[in-house]
């Protein structure tokens, strides 16, 4: 997700800096060089089509573009091993060891190599040593790590106004020296108290910690949650009430039926990894909890739903409004809706989904699993993807908001209602929904964080 976008802003920002993003996927790459970008994200269509073909290119010439630069970013994707050793919880770390060694063989001068990826703290060691090894009195590889803090939907932003840029590297004088060149790069738009250098290890652990802190209060305010509605509390009121204390703020105290998306379960658990490894089970265990809450939430929401629609959904008809895991992009990674459609189709519902920015192959790519089935004939039984909330919701006997996509604010609610099934129930999964509006039309509403009592 970060190489591109990031490589486009630097070239945005500094013009005179010729960026060449690489790929070994040529279908990607032409996309990049499309009018239809590979992924979705507010603003990005405007940096890359106002700097390509002048200082930012997209190509699979990969060894070309190794050595006609001084300044290399590894961006390469670091996903949750799925077999052997810390299955389900470690890094694969595959690729990042085979863009490493791809840079020591082809490189011809000197180059520093930055560590884009997220990774478990000590990564760069491992790629120091491959580096070092094929280092030479010609050439000289210096290693930095300088992760992305980036959301999703606002990732331009983020990266046109950072809150920080973090820069680890070795405390040798060459390391300082590799730092201070790539400080000077993100000095041309971001002022210069943003920029921070800290050793390697520091700047490592930092992703992986910021993101499991938000992620923690994110299941903090699931948990408060589901104390909510048992007792009559209204979560929103309640996180409210918190947020406007000095030191806790506001921000990541909205409740909702989890959290998703490629960073925070997997840094989590890279997290809950390491601290296994250096021998810290309380440690390992404190975090880990952080994700058992975020299933919790989910599985609840479910049962919520099965609860109050009489205790089955065998044949009836949900419609799933929202997949992809936060408003204003199209990346599904985790996202809460896959679990719910699971559970959905496990019940025997017939569900209809609709996403204005996930297509329908990667929603049934993301649905097929031994979960449920590998086979899309079987699949399209129970599935039906549609064009709009309104063909979502006709026929239908509930409705579940997984995903705050604004257009679901504007919705004709009472068109919606005369096309349902009667009682016509609507499950709040994100808090974003006029509940009592809707319960004047004739709805009945059940919330996330709110009582039905």
């Amino acid at each position: 997700m970060s190489g591109g976008p990031t490589c486009a802003v630097i070239a945005y920002k500094c013009p005179h800096i010729q960026v060449t993003i690489v790929d070994v996927n040529e279908t990607r790459i032409n996309a990049w060089n499309s009018d239809n970008l590979p992924i979705y994200e507010p603003g990005l269509d405007k940096v890359v089509f106002d700097r390509r073909g002048k200082n930012l290119f997209f190509t699979t010439e990969v060894e070309k573009a190794i050595n006609e630069a001084d300044l290399i970013f590894v961006s390469v994707n670091t996903p949750t091993k799925k077999a052997g050793m810390g299955a389900g919880y470690a890094a694969d770390l595959a690729y990042i060891e085979s863009a490493t060694r791809q840079i020591a063989e082809v490189a011809r001068s000197s180059k520093i190599v930055v560590e884009k990826s997220t990774v478990p703290c000590r990564t760069a060691e491992s790629m120091r040593t491959i580096l070092e090894a094929n280092s030479h009195d010609d050439i000289r590889f210096d290693i930095l790590s300088n992760p992305e803090f980036l959301a999703e939907g606002t990732a331009i932003n983020d990266l046109l106004y950072p809150d920080r840029v973090l820069i680890g590297g070795l405390q040798t004088p060459e390391g300082y020296k590799a730092q201070q060149a790539l400080a000077k790069i993100y000095e041309q738009w971001v002022p210069k108290d943003k920029i921070i250098t800290t050793n390697l290890w520091s700047s490592e652990l930092s992703k992986l910690a910021a993101n499991a802190l938000l992620a923690q209060r994110i299941s903090s305010i699931n948990a408060l949650s589901a104390i909510c509605e048992a007792t009559g509390a209204d979560i929103d009121e309640v996180a409210y009430a918190c947020g406007r204390d000095s030191r806790i703020g506001p921000r990541f105290l909205k409740a909702s039926v989890g959290f998703g998306g490629s960073c925070f379960q997997k840094d989590i658990l890279n997290l809950v990894y390491l601290s296994e490894q250096l021998n810290l089970p309380e440690v390992a265990a404190y975090w880990k909890q952080v994700v058992d809450l975020n299933e919790y939430q989910k599985k609840r929401f479910v049962s919520r739903i099965i609860k109050t629609l009489f205790n089955t959904i065998t044949n009836k008809r949900i419609a799933v409004l929202g997949f992809a895991f936060k408003k204003d992009t199209g990346d599904t990674r985790e996202s809460a809706a896959i679990t719910l459609c699971k559970d959905f189709i496990q019940e025997n519902a017939h569900v209809n989904i609709y996403d204005p920015k996930v297509s329908e192959q990667q929603i049934f790519y993301d649905l097929s699993g031994p979960e449920v089935t590998y086979d899309i004939k079987d699949l399209k039984k129970r599935v039906t993807v549609v064009q709009s909330a309104y063909e979502a919701s006709a026929n239908a006997d509930a409705i579940v908001v997984a995903t705050e996509w604004d257009e679901f604010k504007e919705l004709d609610f009472e068109r919606i209602y005369k096309s349902m099934n009667k009682p016509a129930f609507i499950f709040d999964g994100r808090l974003i929904l006029d509940a009592e509006k809707l319960k004047s039309i004739g709805f009945r509403v059940h919330t996330i964080g709110r009582a039905n009592f």
